[in-house]
């Protein structure tokens, strides 16, 4: 219920056009069974979207693009990594001109997964596909909300923020 309000209200700001996405997958473990979580970061390293599948496949990858697409607008820049299916999806899509990949490109997106990882297992794990999905929806909007870089502002306005942000989601509470 608070992570759709603060997803309403993150979306609403973030429709720019002018934008570098950042997309990579991470290995999710469900009953002994893996599975994939597909992510899409922006240039300021807030998760736009989140994406569970059984595949690592090209229909796959195809449907997490079309969502964060039709959600998020469109992008300046899309890095990927170099699997095969995010480099057929673009062409499907008439993107393939905004496409980048590199080496060490999606280095962004993989530092994503780390707050993931850790509330993860501090969870012991997931049980279900549709637990991780939820989950990693509202993880990323309450993350996005309260995180802040933390080195590229003075304590004032670190503390300002923080204080503004923690307003609110007590106002979240409230309604």
């Amino acid at each position: 219920m608070f992570a759709a309000e603060i997803r309403k209200r993150r979306v609403a700001g973030v429709l720019s056009s002018g934008w570098r996405w950042h997309l990579d997958e991470v290995f999710v473990k469900i009953n002994g069974q893996q599975h994939y979580l597909c992510r899409a970061v922006d240039h300021e390293d807030e998760v736009l979207e989140s994406f569970v599948t059984k595949r690592r496949d090209k229909k796959a990858a195809l449907k997490f693009l079309k969502k964060t697409l039709n959600r998020h607008s469109h992008a300046a820049e899309i890095v990927m990594d170099r699997l095969r299916s995010y480099g057929v999806t673009p062409k499907k899509l008439g993107i393939h001109d905004r496409q980048e990949t590199g080496r060490r490109e999606s280095n962004r997106a993989e530092n994503s997964h780390q707050p993931f990882r850790r509330r993860e297992r501090a969870m012991l794990r997931f049980r279900r596909m549709r637990t991780l999905q939820k989950f990693a929806a509202v993880h990323a909007s309450v993350h996005n909300h309260f995180s802040r870089e933390r080195a590229l502002h003075s304590r004032l306005n670190y503390k300002l923020n923080r204080a503004a942000a923690l307003a609110d989601w007590r106002g979240l509470l409230a309604a």
